[in-house]
């Protein structure tokens, strides 16, 4: 089966990058591309600010900005999620701490957030892991008693939907969305951050611009970064965005088929819920084990797949054993994340993620349910 391509990139966006270049203005502060997309995103997820930045990853530090933790303090967030998450938060010098996940789904597990609230604890910050929606509503409730900002990264989970109705990145105080070239759509890379709370649109915009006030002329208000988006990101993402329902109706089509098909062959497979899922990837979960022998069949087959997601969970990564800034182990000091039992027996044996993307069809689905079959037939 040959991988398809995944991307709708095409006239649209030329189109939108000669309209920048011909209008002689490439940066967001003066053009209005940025600012465009900023209210097309807004009213698409029904939020009062939209704040656009260079990549996913610049989006959730902006949000960890927004929560302002004091250094030492610590964010609970998960260990099956890529390094953008947990980054920001060692650079705004704050402490990951890492909460166990749901083994059916790999997401936050809120009874494990729960037992490591303490109070150095300054907010959440949870995953939408493969576009699956999280248990945010339990989350939002565990940190508005606590005192808690929650933080949504939305990076695989453009329009999932919660109960309810409501798009993932808005039950958060922030939620945070990646434009990276191999999300849902994208302009190489971009993101934007999502907030109903003006205090909190304050301090991502100045954080963004490198705290320049610009109605108070030179005046740089507070510390901050260049994170802005240029226009040429912008005109691309915006031409992106027009597409991006028909993507995920897309993904959703063909991930229900698939969904039915591996149904019907009853081998007790783990297999996603589909309600709001969003399939950045297609999970499975294999209870017994053997991911990597079912991933190493599949790839064998043409189909796309690997086994964990990730090497090691991020609780096990091998930067906790070294210095964080220059010889320095600040903020960590005597630091050591705790087990993540569920997170790492998916990683390491049950979970297989299958790559997912708008152009799969009806035949794509076929071969690999013939393929999963054929592996469970030999084993």
């Amino acid at each position: 089966m040959a991988e398809p391509a995944g991307r709708t990139l095409g006239d649209e966006e030329l189109a939108a990058l000669e309209r920048v270049i011909r209008s002689g203005m490439l940066n967001s502060v003066w053009g209005s591309e940025a600012r465009a997309l900023e209210r097309e995103v807004a009213e698409l997820y029904g939020s009062r600010h939209a704040i656009a930045c260079s990549s996913g990853t610049a989006a959730l530090h902006l949000s960890v900005v927004a929560a302002a933790p004091d250094p030492g303090d610590e964010i609970i967030t998960t260990p099956i999620t890529d390094f953008g998450t947990v980054a920001p938060i060692l650079a705004q010098n704050a402490v990951p701490v890492f909460a166990d996940v749901d083994p059916s789904d790999g997401n936050l597990d809120p009874d494990a957030v729960a037992a490591l609230i303490g109070p150095r604890t300054r907010a959440i910050m949870v995953v939408h892991l493969f576009g699956a929606p999280a248990r945010v509503g339990e989350l939002r409730r565990l940190a508005d008693r606590h005192g808690l900002t929650l933080i949504e990264d939305c990076a695989q989970a453009w329009l999932t939907e919660l109960p309810g109705g409501r798009y993932a990145g808005t039950a958060g105080h922030v939620g945070t969305l990646s434009l990276q070239q191999w999300k849902h759509i994208t302009c190489g890379d971009g993101g934007l951050t999502l907030t109903d709370d003006d205090e909190l649109a304050r301090r991502m915009r100045l954080f963004a611009d490198k705290g320049w006030d610009r109605a108070a002329g030179r005046s740089h208000e507070s510390l901050g970064l260049n994170y802005r988006m240029t226009e040429l990101q912008a005109a691309v993402a915006r031409a992106q965005l027009a597409k991006l329902p028909g993507v995920v109706e897309s993904r959703r089509r063909t991930a229900a088929e698939l969904i039915a098909a591996l149904r019907a062959l009853d081998l007790g497979l783990g297999l996603p819920r589909p309600d709001g899922h969003a399939w950045w990837l297609f999970p499975i979960v294999l209870p017994g084990g053997d991911a990597a022998g079912l991933a190493a069949h599949l790839s064998a087959a043409g189909v796309p797949a690997r086994a964990g997601y990730l090497r090691e969970p991020l609780n096990h990564a091998p930067l906790w054993d070294g210095p964080i800034y220059g010889s320095s182990r600040y903020p960590l000091r005597d630091y050591r994340p705790a087990p993540c039992p569920e997170a790492e027996r998916l990683v390491a044996a049950t979970l297989l993620t299958v790559e997912w993307n708008e152009h799969y069809t009806s035949e794509h689905v076929k071969v690999i349910a013939e393929a999963v079959a054929d592996y469970s037939a030999r084993a």
